[in-house]
C-alpha cells in the first residue's frame, strides 16, 4: 500500500543519530514564550514616570485652559460689540476700515449723573479721535474741547449717514444730548472731513472700574488739585484731592484728574486726557498681568461698546490693535490740539486752525522729534534720503487691474508726488504675471540712496514690501534703469498717501534766568531725609517761581511706589501763565514713565535722556548716584525744547550750591 506522507512527517523520524524523535507539531502563527521578569524599580525610573505623568496632566490642563480662554475671549469681544440700539444706529454711519490702512476711532466718554440730575440727558465730556497707522507705526490723538461751538448734525432717519444741520452753532457735546452717538459721529465727520471707522463709547463708571482692575495707572500730576464741594457757588463742582508728583492713581482719582477744568480750561483738560492715554499705553505695555484678564474683560464688556463700519468687530482685530499699540517705537504717540481756541461762555476756533489740527493728526511726521532734537542741541542732520525729484521710478502692473500702472505713475509723477517716472523700454507693456499680493518696491543697490528712497516710497504705498531688485529676466526686461521698480500688488487700490509735512524747526535761545536760590531754599529742609543726593535747579524758565498758589506747596516728599521702597521729591514751579512744570527726584529708576525714551545725548559732560511727544520735548532725565532727576514740561509743553535742556543742564547737587 502506497502512502502520500512525506518522510519525517506522519511517520517515524530520526534525529540523524539513529534515534527516533517525535514528529514536529502542526505549524502555527502563534508563538508561546515566557515573559521576562520585570526589571527591579529604581528611584530614577520612578522619578521619570512621575515627571511624564505630570507633564501629560499639565499639557491637558493647558490645552483645556487655552481652549476655554479662546472661547471666553471671543465671547467677550462679542459682548463689547455694538449692542445698544443707539450705538448700533451710529455704527451704520461709520466708514469701512481698509486692511493695512490707517484706521480712525471716535472715543466718546459719557456720564449719566444720578440723584438730582437723573432726569438730565447723558453728557459727552470726552470727544477724542484716535488714529492708528500701520505704515508709519504711529498713534495720533486729537481732542475737541467740549464747549467748542460748531454746527451740530443729526440724522433724518435710522439709515441716514449724512445728517442735517440741527443747529448752526452749538457746543460740540450737545450733539450727544440732542441725537446720541449718531449725532456726535456726524458732527465730528462734518467738522473734520475725516472718515471714522470705529466708535468707542465709554461710561465713566466703567472708566473707574477698568483703571482699578489694572491696579491703577501711573501718571504725572503737574500741580496740587483740590476742591471740596460745599454747595456754594464758588466751588460747586466735583470733589478732587490730588498732590503733585508722579504717582499711582486709582480709578476715581484718574477720573477726577482727566475731567478737571474749573481753574484752567478745556485745552488743559484735553491735555490731561491725552496724558492719561499715553500713561495707560506705557503701563499696559510694560506691566500687564495676564491674571487680571478675566476681571478686566468683565469690566470692559459692561461699560464699553465698540461699533465698526461695515461689519462686526472681530477678536483678531482686537488682538492686532493691542499688539500694534504695545510695539510702537518710542515717541510715536502724537498728541494734537486745536490752536488759538478762545473761550468765554463757549469756545471758538477758526476753520483754518481746525484744519491745521486735522492735517497734523492725519499726517504725523515721525521725523519731527529727531529734527526738533537736533535743532535744540544745535546739531546739523545730514540729508541721506534723496528727494523725490532725484528718484527715477518705473511702475509695473502686477495685479491685473487695467490702467492701474498708468494711474499710479501719474500720481507719483511731477504733477503728483514729484518723482521722475520712466516708462518700460522698447514700448513694452508694463505688465507681469503671476500677480502679486502686496506691492513690491525694488531698489537698484548700484544707485546711491536707492534703499532709503524705497523706504520713503513705501510709506506712501502701504502695504508694500521693499526688496533688492532680483535678477529675473521678466523684471529686468521692463526696467529702463530706474532707481526704483514698483510692482503693484492686489492690495493696491489706487491710493498714494500724501507725503508727510516736514517742518524743520530752527534753534532758538533758551528762555531762562539764573536762579539757584529758589530751588535751594525749598530743598534745604529735606537734606539727609532721603536715601539719594538731592539736586537743585540753578536755571529756571524766566517767568517761573515756586508754586505759592492758595493751599499749594511748592515741594513735596513722599513714597513714590506706596510700598515703602522708593522715596521721591517733587518741586512745582508756576509760570507767568496758568502753567505748571516740575522737577521729580527719585531712586525708582525703572518707573513706567521712563520706558519710552526717545534719545540719549551727552550734554555738558552728562548723559541726558530725552522724552519727546512729536516735536515737543516733554521730559529730560538725568541719572546720577543711583537716582533719576526729571525735568517735566507743562501739560501743554509750553516750555521750549531749548529751555527744557537748559534747566536740565543746570541741575547741581544740593551740597555744591551755597
Amino acid at each position: 500500500m502506497r502512502t502520500t506522507l512525506k518522510r519525517g512527517v506522519g511517520r517515524a523520524a530520526h534525529n540523524g543519530n539513529g534515534k527516533a524523535v517525535f514528529p514536529p507539531g502542526t505549524l502555527s502563527t502563534v508563538t508561546r514564550y515566557r515573559q521576562p521578569p520585570p526589571p527591579s524599580k529604581t528611584p530614577l525610573g520612578l522619578f521619570w514616570r512621575i515627571v511624564i505623568g505630570v507633564l501629560v496632566i499639565i499639557s491637558s490642563l493647558v490645552l483645556a485652559v487655552a481652549g476655554g480662554a479662546y472661547l471666553y475671549f471671543h465671547q467677550s469681544v462679542a459682548t463689547v460689540r455694538a449692542h445698544t440700539p443707539s450705538v448700533v444706529r451710529a455704527a451704520k454711519t461709520l466708514d469701512v476700515p481698509l486692511a493695512h490702512k490707517a484706521a480712525i476711532a471716535l472715543v466718546v466718554g459719557y456720564d449719566h449723573r444720578a440723584g438730582v440730575e437723573s432726569d438730565r440727558p447723558s453728557l459727552s465730556d470726552t470727544i477724542m479721535l484716535v488714529r492708528a497707522d500701520p505704515s508709519t507705526k504711529t498713534i495720533s490723538l486729537l481732542s475737541f474741547p467740549r464747549d467748542l461751538d460748531v454746527p451740530i448734525y443729526c440724522p433724518r432717519s435710522k439709515s441716514d449717514s449724512d445728517g442735517y444741520v440741527a443747529s448752526s452753532n452749538d457746543r460740540i457735546n450737545s450733539a450727544y444730548s440732542r441725537c446720541g452717538e449718531t449725532g456726535t459721529v456726524l458732527t465730528v465727520k462734518h467738522l473734520t472731513g475725516l472718515p471714522i471707522n470705529f466708535l468707542i463709547t465709554v461710561n465713566f463708571h466703567g472708566f473707574k472700574e477698568v483703571v482699578d482692575k489694572l491696579g491703577g495707572v501711573w501718571m504725572d500730576v503737574d500741580r496740587r488739585y483740590y476742591n471740596k464741594n460745599t454747595g456754594a457757588y464758588y466751588n460747586d463742582y466735583a470733589n478732587i484731592n490730588l498732590q503733585p508728583g508722579y504717582q499711582l492713581l486709582s480709578g476715581q482719582q484718574a477720573l477726577d484728574f482727566v475731567r478737571f477744568r474749573h481753574t484752567d480750561d478745556d485745552l488743559h483738560r484735553n491735555a490731561r486726557q491725552q496724558e492719561f492715554v499715553q500713561a495707560l499705553r506705557a503701563q499696559v505695555s510694560q506691566n500687564f498681568s495676564y491674571t487680571s484678564i478675566p476681571s478686566l474683560i468683565d469690566s470692559i464688556t459692561k461699560n464699553i461698546e465698540v461699533g465698526e463700519g461695515g461689519h462686526a468687530l472681530s477678536g483678531e482685530q482686537v488682538l492686532s490693535y493691542a499688539f500694534f499699540a504695545k510695539a510702537l517705537p518710542a515717541g510715536h504717540v502724537f498728541q494734537n490740539h486745536i490752536d488759538n481756541v478762545q473761550c468765554s461762555l463757549g469756545c471758538q476756533a477758526s476753520s483754518s486752525d481746525v484744519q491745521a489740527a486735522v492735517d497734523s493728526f492725519q499726517n504725523p511726521d515721525v521725523t519731527s522729534s529727531k529734527s526738533a532734537n537736533a535743532a535744540a542741541l544745535g546739531i546739523k542732520i545730514k540729508q541721506k534720503t534723496p528727494s523725490p525729484s532725484k528718484v527715477t521710478v518705473t511702475v509695473i502692473n502686477g495685479n491685473g487691474v487695467a490702467g492701474a500702472a498708468a494711474d499710479a505713475a501719474y500720481k507719483l509723477g511731477p504733477q503728483g508726488r514729484g518723482y521722475q517716472v520712466l516708462e518700460a523700454p522698447n514700448g513694452l507693456e508694463p505688465n507681469i504675471s503671476p500677480h502679486v499680493f502686496h506691492s513690491k518696491i525694488y531698489y537698484d543697490p548700484a544707485q546711491k540712496g536707492s534703499k532709503l528712497a524705497a523706504a520713503a516710497l513705501q510709506n506712501l504705498m502701504q502695504p508694500a514690501d521693499v526688496e533688492k531688485l532680483p535678477r529675473r529676466p521678466k523684471l529686468l526686461r521692463l526696467d529702463p534703469g530706474s532707481m526704483l521698480l514698483v510692482v503693484l500688488g492686489q492690495t493696491f487700490h489706487g491710493d498714494i498717501a500724501p507725503p508727510p509735512t516736514h517742518v524743520v524747526p530752527k534753534h532758538q535761545s533758551a528762555y531762562v534766568r539764573y536762579d539757584a536760590y529758589s530751588g535751594t531754599q525749598l530743598l534745604r529742609s529735606l537734606h539727609g531725609k532721603v536715601d539719594f543726593p538731592l539736586y537743585t535747579p540753578t536755571v529756571l524758565e524766566r517767568n517761573s517761581y515756586p508754586d505759592t498758589q492758595s493751599g499749594d506747596k511748592a515741594i513735596r516728599r513722599y513714597w513714590i511706589d506706596g510700598r515703602g521702597k522708593h522715596k521721591a521729591v517733587r518741586l512745582v514751579f508756576h509760570t507767568g501763565g496758568n502753567e505748571y512744570w516740575g522737577i521729580q527726584e527719585t531712586d525708582w529708576n525703572d518707573a513706567p514713565a521712563l520706558s519710552d525714551r526717545s534719545f540719549r545725548h551727552s550734554v555738558g559732560g552728562r548723559e541726558l535722556e530725552f522724552y519727546y511727544s512729536g516735536s515737543h520735548l516733554h521730559m529730560v532725565v538725568l541719572r546720577a548716584h543711583g537716582a533719576s532727576y526729571w525735568v517735566v514740561n507743562t501739560l501743554l509743553d509750553s516750555l521750549s525744547n531749548e529751555t527744557m535742556i537748559s534747566i536740565a543742564k543746570g541741575l547741581k547737587p544740593l551740597t555744591s550750591v551755597k
